[in-house]
């Protein structure tokens, strides 16, 4: 597949390395332009390369939002057209980096995303882990993996988020809806940011209800 990466910072290198050397084609681009990018794509190596926030959005099978939660209303705009476009949301909300008036109080930040890109087919993953572990945690297929929780609302989008986890090196775990799960995934909840196998999570999730 090709993969769009929309944010060039911890998160979106490191998924680009385990999405490229899983053999996906990675299209890597941030805010700044293409040209600031050269350095991002010779540290992650084959199969990637730069282009504008509107190429990535036109040419990804998938797009990955590795940018805060902030930045949404720009992208959004800045995308062009979204429309049919599985797009996987790593945004997370904090409120001294995002500002109280992007408070989704209590809701999932995960359906804001969807109504701002109306068009777009949204699935929350890779919110929950920390880029070292991305790094460092990948393990090969027939050893216990970490999981890697997601969210969504269309079966044939999650199954595909769910395969490129798989890719990375990590065991999806279905947390529910975009709404629910959403919120499920969201920072303070029993399962952010706590390295999990997969067998440890489903039992988590089902202890918290």
């Amino acid at each position: 597949m090709k993969i769009g990466i929309i944010g060039s910072g911890h998160m979106g290198k490191a998924l680009g390395r385990l999405l490229a050397e899983a053999g996906h084609d990675v299209v890597l681009t941030n805010s700044r332009g293409a040209l600031t990018l050269v350095d991002a794509v010779r540290e992650i190596g084959y199969h990637t390369r730069a282009a504008t926030v509107p190429q990535t959005v036109a040419e990804a099978d998938v797009v990955l939002l590795a940018v805060p939660y902030r930045a949404i209303d720009q992208v959004a705009r800045e995308g062009g057209s979204w429309d049919g476009k599985i797009v996987v949301d790593l945004t997370n909300y904090y409120a001294e980096r995002d500002g109280e008036t992007l408070d989704p109080h209590g809701g999932s930040t995960s359906a804001v995303v969807a109504r701002k890109l109306p068009d777009a087919r949204i699935v929350k993953a890779f919110n929950t882990i920390w880029y070292r572990r991305l790094e460092s945690e990948s393990r090969p297929s027939g050893r216990e993996r970490l999981a890697v929780f997601y969210a969504g609302d269309e079966p044939s989008a999650n199954d595909t988020v769910a395969r490129l986890i798989r890719d990375c090196g990590f065991a999806p775990v279905y947390t529910g809806s975009l709404d629910e799960g959403g919120r499920r995934q969201q920072p303070g909840s029993v399962i952010y940011n706590i390295p999990l196998t997969r067998t440890e999570a489903v039992d988590l999730l089902q202890a918290a209800g």
